[in-house]
């Protein structure tokens, strides 16, 4: 299993959508405790990392940002957080914008996770799991906001998002436990 982990860390990196790159200084290959869920058996700060992105493409009128971990094991994966309406003046949202929104700019909506509620809710895979991926993804948007709310489901989000992206940028960390 160590040489399994290992080689997931290794595996970790960012993934490019031509010039559009999303970045993270608190994001090194694995999440760490301050991205753990507190709760659902985990232990964790459940802090959204910093994130920051360039080079989106021009025309782009607002920005989301989702974290989507597609091994859970629920045959749809888990949405872990799910932030739209970034004006496109915005390029980055600093550590726990997500949990309790002071980081966020003004008009930014966080929707519906699937713990069942707004806002970051960080990993927590069963015991035993391989690690799971967790993926970070910035949406350029055609649209300078989506007509949705805070009780939005992340489907429907994530419908939208891919019906109004004109580039997307996503960067991959890894947990297990």
């Amino acid at each position: 299993m160590k040489v399994l982990t290992g080689l997931l860390l290794l595996a970790a990196t960012w993934l490019y959508a031509g010039n559009f790159t999303l970045k993270s200084s608190d994001l090194q290959g694995q999440l760490t405790m301050k991205e753990v869920f507190n709760g659902f058996g985990c232990s964790g700060q459940n802090v959204s990392p910093s994130l920051n992105w360039e080079g989106a493409p021009e025309g782009t009128k607002s920005f989301a940002v989702t974290v989507y971990d597609p091994d859970a094991p629920t045959g749809s994966g888990w949405w872990h957080w799910v932030v739209f309406n970034l004006p496109a003046t915005v390029t980055s949202l600093p550590s726990g914008a997500g949990n309790d929104a002071k980081g966020l700019p003004k008009g930014a909506v966080q929707s519906m996770t699937s713990f069942g509620q707004a806002g970051f809710g960080g990993a927590c895979p069963p015991v035993g799991d391989r690690p799971h991926r967790y993926v970070f993804t910035v949406y350029a948007l055609d649209v300078a906001e989506l007509d949705l709310d805070a009780s939005a489901m992340p489907a429907l989000v994530g419908y939208m998002l891919n019906a109004h992206a004109v580039a997307k940028a996503s960067l991959m960390a890894y947990y297990g436990r």
